[in-house]
């Protein structure tokens, strides 16, 4: 069971990911109904529960889910659509790496949340500055991953396309890019959970609707139900957009994907 790199069948899989989570919240359920934690500053499941319907039911939490992802998958999206050709061109040529790699490091670097005073300077608290957060914070990440993955490919394949005739965009196309494509997918799904942490930041200033925002008003009110439930909300849209995106991976590319 515990071998080095030995692979777990699915059913154990789903099993002990189960188990995770039954753990948690028997010990959550231990430190909130025992006593251990004030419910001031942890609520109990139940009482989370009972405050996610709330939110539903009476304050149209369901606009508030449905705006933050919108905001994740266009900002995503965006950073997306500019950075895999640069970081594509970057791998493929060294002369262009070396133009833009190190602003590119430079940057990456620079927490994204430290933009949104300048953002809310430049495009207001609408929807422009919240998208830039997240273009800001996934687009450097993506540039430099995608470079690295396609930098990596086998030289003897480039040699032998050279050989057969290919020219540079033949060998771009025909040879690195099919390599990479597997990893530059594996990498836009990591990046996707990225996204969400840059846009709960950008959501917590100067937002009228989203999870964030919601969680910033029950902060106010002090209620850790709603705060905990937002929370859990984000964890599980999370979860289910990186199955659908892995599953997608793996119908794309099974030959990478086979263990």
């Amino acid at each position: 069971m515990f071998d080095p790199l030995k692979p777990v069948s699915p059913g154990r899989r789903t099993a002990l990911g189960i188990l995770f989570f039954v753990v948690f919240l028997a010990g959550w359920s231990a430190v909130t109904f025992g006593g251990i934690v004030p419910p001031l500053f942890l609520a109990n499941p139940v009482k989370a529960a009972q405050a996610g319907i709330s939110l539903f039911t009476e304050y149209g939490f369901a606009k508030d889910v449905g705006v933050t992802i919108w905001r994740v998958v266009g900002g995503f999206v965006i950073a997306a659509v500019f950075a895999v050709p640069l970081g594509i061109l970057m791998g493929a040529f060294k002369s262009v790496e070396a133009f833009f790699e190190p602003f590119i490091s430079f940057a990456r670097y620079l927490p994204a949340s430290a933009f949104i005073p300048l953002l809310i300077l430049w495009a207001g608290v609408g929807e422009a500055q919240k998208l830039s957060v997240i273009v800001i914070g996934s687009f450097f990440q993506i540039v430099l991953m995608v470079a690295v993955i396609v930098g990596g490919s086998r030289m003897d394949l480039v040699e032998a396309s050279k050989t057969l005739g290919a020219k540079r965009a033949g060998i771009v196309l025909r040879v690195l890019l099919p390599g990479a494509a597997p990893q530059i997918a594996e990498t836009l799904r990591l990046v996707l959970g990225w996204a969400w942490t840059y846009v709960i930041v950008a959501e917590l200033i100067g937002a009228q609707s989203g999870i964030g925002h919601m969680i910033m008003d029950s902060q106010r009110l002090l209620d850790t139900g709603q705060m905990i439930f937002g929370i859990f909300v984000i964890g599980l849209i999370g979860l289910v957009s990186d199955f659908l995106f892995k599953q997608a991976n793996e119908r794309l590319y099974p030959w990478y994907f086979i263990k």
